[in-house]
């Protein structure tokens, strides 16, 4: 658990993942098991929890380290990224807030002399690609993909790091590279496949997934403020779904397109506008990067409360609930 004299601070704190850790963040300060907790993004936050601070900033821009002075900052919790773009933006505009705002938030840290730095990068670091093993563990090379902005950028930022971490070894790092996140109300282009009335699936491929529920990345989180471990883990619930068991679970049925089929519609389409994904979108979805979670659980000492199954029925449940 955090300790009293730990002050941290929360980029993205407006976005799913952080709103949920500013709320148990800040119910630590008021118990007095947490010093403070100040919370940043672009947008102002729907409700601030009691024992929170809110400043509104961008990472993209400087400043950031007058104010991890100015509340005495010793560990930030870095989860601004572009996840699933909105319409309109721009490929340009997610790198500078991917890339170019995790070094600004590098800088401030390193500036302000913060002890500790946290980072969620994402399992697809490690790219889409056919020769992937079936696991993957965190020796395993990162091969983000240049054709995913998502996938290239978290190898970027990790690259970042890892310049970081022998350039100033005094800022001690945590790497999370998760999977993908399921909750109740959590949307993302993972979840957006699992709405349609068919599942899509590539000929010949398992198109396996991991999942890890937002209560344990949460609780992983703020274990990781306070740890004395350091290190890159892979954040998933143990074991995989294949596409036709996550069919089965919905009772969905199942449509298998050739790989030269989907590139050839998406070829067409894209350029048109009728779809947003371009003819990669075909090894997004057979080559899924599967993460092994063993470094996780025992070097780190944790281990999700819920597997990648479990995940999935609870999300899958949570829907259920929630359709009319």
């Amino acid at each position: 658990m955090p300790l009293a004299s730990d002050r941290v601070l929360v980029t993205g704190s407006s976005g799913y993942v952080g709103r949920q850790l500013l709320e148990a963040l800040a119910a630590r300060v008021t118990e007095d098991r947490l010093g403070a907790v100040v919370g940043t993004d672009v947008r102002e936050p729907e409700a601030l929890p009691r024992g929170a601070i809110f400043i509104r900033h961008d990472v993209r821009e400087t400043g950031l380290a007058a104010e991890l002075r100015e509340h005495r900052i010793t560990c930030v919790v870095h989860l601004a990224s572009i996840v699933t773009p909105g319409r309109g933006s721009t490929r340009a505009f997610e790198y500078s807030v991917d890339v170019e705002g995790t070094e600004r938030v590098l800088e401030a840290c390193v500036a302000a002399g913060v002890r500790r730095l946290i980072v969620t990068s994402s399992g697809a670091a490690y790219g889409y690609h056919a020769d992937n093993p079936a696991w993957l563990t965190e020796e395993h090379p990162l091969r983000g993909n240049e054709a995913f902005a998502y996938s290239w950028h978290k190898r970027l930022v990790e690259e970042l790091l890892a310049r970081a971490r022998q350039e100033h070894p005094a800022l001690e790092q945590i790497i999370l590279r998760v999977g993908t996140v399921l909750g109740t109300s959590v949307n993302n282009q993972i979840t957006a496949l699992f709405e349609k009335p068919r599942l899509i699936a590539i000929r010949g491929s398992a198109s396996p997934f991991v999942f890890v529920h937002d209560a344990d990345l949460i609780a992983l989180l703020v274990r990781a403020i306070d740890s004395p471990v350091t290190g890159i883990f892979n954040v998933a619930g143990d074991g995989a779904m294949t596409i036709d068991e996550i069919a089965r679970a919905l009772g969905t049925p199942v449509l298998r397109v050739p790989a030269w089929l989907v590139k050839g519609a998406l070829a067409v389409l894209y350029p048109l506008g009728l779809t947003r994904y371009g003819p990669e979108q075909v090894d997004f979805l057979r080559y899924r990067p599967v993460l092994d979670n063993a470094r996780l659980k025992a070097v780190f000492g944790f281990r999700p409360r819920l597997s990648s199954r479990e995940a999935f029925e609870a999300w899958a449940a949570g829907r259920h609930r929630q359709q009319p």
